[in-house]
């Protein structure tokens, strides 16, 4: 229900994310925007990261950027920030770089996709399928309860004949009520 963002509120990376929640499931989208390159980065991405873990309801976290150098990535292997990323109590998915690009945090993370919006699709169900599957449950429960309410009518009916029709016997009391009265 609510996916938290490390990444630049400037690069494409937050644009991914966001085109593919729109397309397969309205999430709700917490960005903790940081730098994602360069020296200063680490300790920023790591505050980032600090400030979506007291966010109460994120139930994932995607650490992402797009792809670039190896330098460019560098701040992805920073000690503090692996430590950061493994620590954190919040499932995290690490979406650094392209397919071919690997940092430590891919290798702390609780996932690691291959780019920011393939982290996206991975914590994004496709509502498609989502509606599919709350429909077959429906039919499902549907069935279920048209099977047990004519369980229920058969037992019902069952009862009622062992009981039988209460008529005769309230009319032979009756009679002995109206016996009763005429005696006095």
């Amino acid at each position: 229900r609510t996916v938290g963002v490390v990444t630049s509120d400037t690069g494409a990376a937050l644009r991914d994310i966001l085109n593919v929640s729109g397309r397969r499931f309205p999430a709700r989208i917490l960005v903790s925007p940081a730098p994602v390159q360069g020296a200063d980065a680490p300790p920023k991405i790591v505050a980032a990261l600090k400030r979506l873990e007291r966010v109460p309801g994120v139930d994932v976290i995607i650490l992402g950027r797009g792809g670039g150098s190896v330098e460019d990535l560098f701040c992805f292997n920073d000690e503090a920030l692996v430590r950061a990323v493994a620590a954190c109590p919040i499932p995290t998915v690490s979406a650094v770089g392209h397919e071919i690009d690997e940092t430590l945090c891919d290798f702390v993370a609780d996932a690691r996709a291959p780019t920011p919006s393939a982290a996206a699709e991975i914590v994004l169900p496709d509502r498609r399928e989502v509606a599919r599957h709350l429909g077959a449950q429906r039919d499902r429960l549907q069935a279920a309860l048209s099977r047990r309410v004519g369980q229920e009518r058969l037992a019902l009916t069952r009862l009622a004949r062992r009981l039988g029709d209460p008529r005769p016997r309230l009319l032979d009391a009756r009679a002995s009520l109206e016996q009763l009265w005429s005696r006095q």
